[in-house]
């Protein structure tokens, strides 16, 4: 924050006001722009020599013509700035700044070690026009580079070729290198843990961490050889293990190993992710942790969704309340008769607020029980779950409460008559939670007037989830005239024909991307449209469906949509020039997607380093289509060094030199 102070404050006394907040995150990178300027080779647009009696003003004027007649500057007086030696976090030749020029300005006498000896370059915000200025022995330099995508393509293209010879000298370079800084050190660890290729001895490396390091992240979702998650395990510090409980990978003899830690807290963190992934546990280690000197892991252990009956009765039973408080619920059904009525007697009144409500789930819950529940909480559970009696559940019914009606619209064992009135409710919620009840006929269904909001977030209902293997009950709701139920039998894995031709015809278009997402049976047309449409989390699983239909697609290459337009590359008819083309389209998704096509050049790769979208960046780094020379120079730049480490061209020789530094 203190050095984009800096910069600001220096910016305005040199006459430029920061348009908007300033930050540009959709601008080829700054050091791009520098590199045409500071080449070795570079020649000047125009040069103007130190001796010259006004040498600020002149240049002052000079760059301002180069400015306007280069494009640089648009209509409205904008331009991107990138000042050396300021906000270094983005490279050695700082960041991009969207500004303007105010009504008096001097980039030559601020902008620079010393007045006259300007250090800075500027972009048009399309970037198409580049213009430097920087100083040398005997004049300042105004180096202009129109288009600017002209000279990247023709610099890339420059740096691709590579013989063997090279690429073996290339590396041997890199083998030299002696230190390293901690970003770099940082960044090369990031990078080698994603890395597809690093061999069990690399990734053990990893593991091994100084104090004031961190463990890559990357190393938690990955595939790991299994000597790696066997040492991870066994890592003897916790703070290394610790990450492995996020670790949804892990089987269940893996996970065993871990909750053999002596820290209780450790054990319970453990076991926390463990039941939030619901992840497997072994018989001995359920038997251990049912025993676990902490109640607090004996009350998450509860929780487990696969916990055997016979431990989740004994944790009914436990000594510690909270223990008993959490297991009643889900142990009620199977404990003896003498068992619940311990927990009804439990002398904590938590604990017997949980047996009772489990109590009446079977018995008649009166009215004036119901109103010595001791929190809101337990009233409104009680409206929901309980079975209760007649004159409560129309107290509650007639109630003015809004979360109590809610609540009963829910309750399973609700008399069919007091359903009908809450489908009347004047709250739309209290209709809506009635008109998605598994016990009403379609006719009831559709009697009650719902509000619906097409577009709100949603998820399947659980009852319809759990007749996804019934056909006919699957034909009731695809044919339901409430779009939940249509939405929620989309979400089968698998359906009959006719009930697939029902949902890809759905006028709700949710209903179509839920049938595209989930179902194997999904028609190619419905597919098709999500992948044209749909940008969500799942886009990218549309194409990779059986049934899509590549054959034909070529046809989207000129599309205005570029959801649609980069389609045309799964076409078997697609060509590298067409792959080439994409790799310079003005959508970043093209884009990405032909940089991940085999097809495309090294040198599209090489200019694709210089792309205004981060992703594709990082990910060109990683490509292993990089000459060795240029995958060099990224690994030892902290902006790039990470992507660079994850390529799967770097010998392991050199892995191990990278950790070594």
């Amino acid at each position: 924050m203190g050095d984009r102070s800096a910069l600001g404050e220096l910016l305005h006394r040199a006459g430029l006001e920061v348009v908007g907040h300033g930050r540009v995150s959709d601008a080829r990178p700054a050091p791009a722009a520098w590199r045409p300027v500071i080449a070795g080779n570079a020649e000047p647009t125009l040069a103007v020599p130190n001796d010259h009696p006004d040498l600020v003003a002149e240049s002052n004027q000079q760059w301002h013509r180069l400015a306007v007649e280069h494009d640089v500057i648009n209509t409205d007086g904008e331009f991107l700035i990138s000042v050396a030696n300021q906000g270094c976090t983005c490279g050695e030749h700082g960041h991009w700044t969207r500004v303007r020029l105010a009504e008096h300005w001097d980039l030559a006498g601020l902008l620079g070690p010393r007045a006259g000896q300007p250090e800075f370059v500027a972009m048009s915000l399309d970037g198409e026009s580049v213009l430097g200025a920087t100083t040398e022995e005997y004049a300042v330099w105004f180096v202009a580079i129109a288009p600017f995508t002209d000279w990247l393509e023709s610099s890339a293209q420059a740096r691709a070729a590579e013989s063997p010879e090279e690429r073996e000298a290339n590396w041997n370079t890199v083998l030299r290198w002696k230190t390293a800084s901690a970003g770099l050190q940082g960044a090369w660890r990031d990078g080698l843990a994603r890395n597809r290729f690093a061999s069990s001895s690399v990734l053990l490396r990893l593991l091994d961490i100084a104090p004031e390091e961190r463990l890559p992240s990357w190393l938690i979702y990955r595939e790991l050889p299994e000597d790696v998650v066997a040492a991870w395990v066994a890592h003897p510090e916790w703070r290394v293990r610790k990450p492995l409980a996020e670790r949804w990978l892990l089987n269940a003899e893996q996970r065993a190993e871990l909750f053999h830690d002596p820290e209780p807290h450790h054990r319970w963190i453990l076991l926390t992710c463990a039941v939030d992934n619901r992840a497997a546990l072994t018989a001995a280690t359920y038997a251990q942790l049912a025993a676990d000197p902490s109640p607090r892991v004996r009350a998450e252990l509860a929780l487990h969704r696969d916990l055997p009956v016979r431990h989740l009765a004994a944790l009914a039973a436990d000594p510690d309340p909270q223990v008993r408080k959490v297991a009643a619920p889900r142990a009620w059904m199977h404990l003896a008769p003498s068992a619940q009525a311990a927990l009804l007697a439990d002398p904590d009144a938590e604990v017997r607020t949980e047996a009772f409500l489990q109590y009446h789930c079977s018995v008649p819950l009166s009215a004036a029980d119901f109103a010595e529940l001791p929190s809101d909480d337990a009233r409104e559970r009680a409206a929901r779950t309980c079975l209760l009696a007649r004159e409560l559940a129309e107290d509650l019914v007639h109630g003015t409460e809004t979360v109590l009606r809610s609540a009963t619209a829910q309750n399973p064992n609700l008399d069919t008559d007091l359903v009908a009135l809450l489908g009347r409710d004047p709250e739309p919620n209290v209709r809506w939670l009635v008109s998605i009840r598994p016990d009403l006929t379609e006719a009831e269904r559709s009697r009650i007037a719902v509000e619906f909001d097409p577009s709100a977030r949603c998820n399947p209902l659980p009852w319809v989830r759990d007749l996804e293997d019934d056909e006919e009950a699957m034909r009731r709701c695809a044919t339901s005239t409430h779009v939940m139920l249509r939405r929620s039998a989309a979400c089968a894995k698998n359906l009959p024909p006719d009930v697939v031709d029902l949902l890809a015809h759905d006028k709700d278009w949710v209903v179509r991307l839920f049938l595209a997402e989930h179902c194997a049976q999904a028609p190619a047309d419905v597919l098709l449209e999500m992948a044209r449409s749909w940008n969500g989390y799942s886009a990218a699983r549309m194409i990779e469906h059986p049934n899509f239909p590549r054959q034909g697609t070529l046809r989207y290459a000129d599309d205005p949509n570029p959801r649609t337009r980069e389609l045309a590359l799964l076409d078997p008819k697609s060509t590298s020039e067409l792959v080439e083309r994409f790799s310079m389209d003005t959508d970043s998704g093209v884009r990405w997607r032909a940089l991940r096509d085999q097809r495309l050049s090294a040198a599209s790769v090489i200019r694709m380093l210089d792309d205004p979208h981060h992703g594709i960046r990082d990910e060109a780094a990683a490509d292993p289509r990089l000459p060795t020379r240029v995958l060099a120079a990224l690994l030892h730049d902290t902006a790039t060094a990470a992507g660079a480490a994850a390529n799967p061209a770097i010998p392991e020789a050199v892995m191990h030199h990278l950790l070594d530094r």
